[in-house]
């Protein structure tokens, strides 16, 4: 199964934002979308977190691989940083781009359609370089990374929040929101990442560990999900996942409970 196939499933792009326009009609907030479209451990919390080290005089030049949804490049716009979103699944860029218009302050984010195996910008172009829970999608991230440190400028940034195998990889439950089965499940121990950050040319890396915050909003969501069964929530992650979300979020939280995962913050400039 290819990482389209993955996505696009059960997801209905269309029907998904007539249901947003109808549940918000006068547009929705930031938050009233995060169920939808800030898909990652930690949600919209999580991206604020990350955008702290985004300098809108600094990072004229964003790139977000794996941009799906387009949850925090939504976030960022209103936050006056503008990002480039890349992802290889259409759908999801459809998505992302119909949900621009359903804000109650509308904006304009551009997205591409393509592979970051093939980054389509030219050698040192882009001053930050964002993965949101997207690396693990990757099959050859060696190639990936060399990508980016190719058209990062000199002075510019990587940074990553993503999942990568804990100290039990072992107990590893599938499906996962990433991957239906470990086939498609590309995580790094935090060693390997660091190994693939140097070989790839960049030079000191800042790694931040958010697995407890990660499990305690992983639990409460859980809570809430739970609670909202006999009246669902106005948007949910199901309306792109479909029925496997349920096992998928409880998945989740086993796997951060039992340590086969673990969630980090990593920032990297080109050596």
């Amino acid at each position: 199964m290819t990482i389209n196939q993955h996505y696009n499933q059960q997801l209905e792009t269309d029907a998904v934002l007539a249901r947003v326009r109808q549940q918000y009609p006068q547009g929705a907030s930031l938050y009233q979308l995060a169920p939808l479209d800030q898909l990652h451990i930690g949600g919209i919390k999580a991206s604020e977190r990350l955008l702290r080290h985004l300098d809108p005089e600094r990072h004229r030049q964003v790139l977000d691989i794996g941009s799906g949804a387009g949850g925090l490049m939504r976030q960022a716009a209103l936050a006056g940083i503008n990002m480039i979103g890349l992802d290889i699944t259409h759908d999801l860029n459809r998505l992302n781009q119909g949900l621009n218009g359903c804000l109650e302050q509308p904006v304009t984010t551009p997205v591409l359609t393509s592979d970051a195996h093939h980054l389509p910008f030219a050698d040192n172009s882009i001053d930050l370089i964002l993965f949101q829970h997207s690396l693990l999608n990757m099959p050859d991230d060696v190639q990936v990374l060399q990508e980016c440190r190719r058209v990062l400028k000199r002075d510019g940034q990587l940074l990553l929040h993503e999942v990568v195998e804990g100290e039990h990889p072992g107990a590893m439950r599938f499906p996962v929101p990433w991957a239906d089965d470990a086939k498609h499940s590309h995580l790094l121990s935090q060693s390997a990442l660091a190994a693939r950050l140097q070989a790839a040319g960049f030079g000191a890396i800042e790694m931040d560990d958010w697995s407890n915050e990660a499990l305690t909003w992983r639990r409460r969501q859980l809570e809430k999900e739970q609670a909202d069964s006999s009246a669902p929530a106005p948007l949910s992650p199901a309306l792109i996942l479909g029925n496997r979300f349920k096992a998928m979020g409880q998945n989740v939280a086993i796997n951060l409970e039992k340590g086969a995962i673990r969630v980090l913050e990593c920032l990297t400039t080109p050596a």
